[in-house]
């Protein structure tokens, strides 16, 4: 029987993990198997130029390295089991593939919320589908969004609605700022008052007990008991890591698949874990594993996993510089580095808050993470920082 890898999910994750394993020297077969019927495509522009109409699939859709024309894609089918002592997975169809190495790269699912009320008018953003069925209702006439999670999603989609000209636009959130736990309170109130400029109302400090209506939603039942009128909601409340198919084989699966430093999943040579369901230690900050779902981990991960899974590990432990953009309204979010591990000493390194401003944020005085807001220009300065945060040792837990 030839040797073969198979690749648990067939989006950018399980893409560049195919890819890297033939740049790695993999010349056997690698089967991937998605839950989507689509081939791999592009997830930011799902809740900005999808939602506003200025996108068609075709052009999310990523060419696949001519390396992987052979690979075997299984769409349309999801992983439902496995048994890692046996090197078999299991599919919704009753299907068992045998394997000589597993990449688990099945990534997250939206979070719902567990609240009573009617389940119309109620949507997420994580595929292509999630992205045109909330267009077509934001696109109906006086239509009111409420959207619940003031982070990266809900304010991307609380401004892409604005610009299609909804004229009620509502961000609820629990937390007293939109995106104050990845980024703090600094930019906290900055995002707050830009988005508020441009017609984004905030309903802050504030969790969501429920929905009325019957079939489809009407309103939003605050914990307070006041209600905010709505026809569409949109729920941006977190990921649920998709490994409930590898319960059973003595992985912890806390939070994702816990991974060492090489991205071994259970100190299992062949079993590597990529994407935003890796849970890893990152060697540039500390020993604690973290998710990052981020768009430039897929391709980190796959570099560094592609080559445990062939035998030949990177001699140093994974260290990758988390990257993210988010473009809302008319200006943008760029940052290098870990932002998060550095929310207690945020200094301002150019600009000013109200306007065009670069922050930075260090933890024990050193420089971990540079966050960039406003137009293009200051988004891009805040490469300039790249060089200093990669050259850091690293830091102790």
């Amino acid at each position: 029987m030839n040797a073969r890898i198979v690749v648990a999910g067939a989006s950018m994750a399980g893409l560049r993990a195919a890819e890297q394993l033939r740049a790695a020297g993999w010349s056997g077969a690698i089967t991937l198997v998605g839950d989507e019927p689509h081939m791999p495509y592009n997830r930011p522009p799902l809740s900005k130029e999808v939602l506003a109409g200025k996108a068609p699939f075709e052009s999310l859709a990523f060419r696949p390295r001519s390396g992987v024309s052979d690979a075997e894609w299984l769409l349309g089918r999801r992983v439902v089991a496995a048994g890692l002592d046996e090197r078999t997975v299991r599919l919704d169809d009753g299907t068992e593939l045998p394997y000589d190495g597993l990449v688990v790269a099945t990534g997250m699912r939206p979070r719902r919320l567990n609240c009573p009320g009617p389940q119309g008018g109620r949507h997420t953003v994580r595929t292509l589908d999630d992205a045109q069925g909330l267009r077509e209702a934001l696109t109906r006439p006086g239509a009111r969004v409420v959207v619940v999670g003031a982070g990266f999603i809900g304010c991307e989609v609380a401004a892409t609605a604005v610009g299609l000209g909804v004229a009620e636009v509502t961000v609820v959130d629990p937390l007293p700022l939109p995106m104050v736990g990845p980024l703090g309170e600094l930019l906290g109130r900055a995002l707050r008052e830009r988005h508020e400029r441009r017609g984004v109302r905030f309903a802050l400090g504030a969790g969501v007990a429920g929905f009325t209506g019957d079939d489809r939603v009407t309103g939003v039942v605050l914990g307070d008991g006041s209600v905010l009128p709505a026809d569409v909601v949109v729920e941006s409340v977190g990921s649920v890591a998709n490994t409930e198919w590898l319960d059973g084989n003595g992985l912890d699966l806390t939070d994702g698949v816990l991974t060492d430093a090489w991205l071994r999943a259970g100190g299992r040579p062949d079993v590597v874990a990529v994407g935003d369901v890796a849970r890893f230690p990152n060697a540039r900050y500390d020993g604690v594993p973290r998710r990052v779902e981020h768009w430039c981990i897929p391709t980190d991960t796959a570099k560094h996993a592609a080559k445990t899974l062939v035998g030949d590990p990177a001699p140093v432990p994974f260290a990758p510089l988390p990257t993210f953009w988010s473009d809302q309204h008319d200006f943008r979010l760029q940052s290098f580095g870990a932002p998060v591990l550095g929310k207690e000493d945020v200094r301002v390194l150019d600009g000013d808050p109200e306007g065009d401003v670069l922050v930075g944020y260090h933890r024990d005085g050193r420089l971990v993470g540079v966050v960039a807001l406003g137009g293009r220009a200051v988004a891009a300065s805040a490469a300039r920082y790249r060089p200093e945060l990669l050259k850091q040792p690293a830091l102790t837990a």
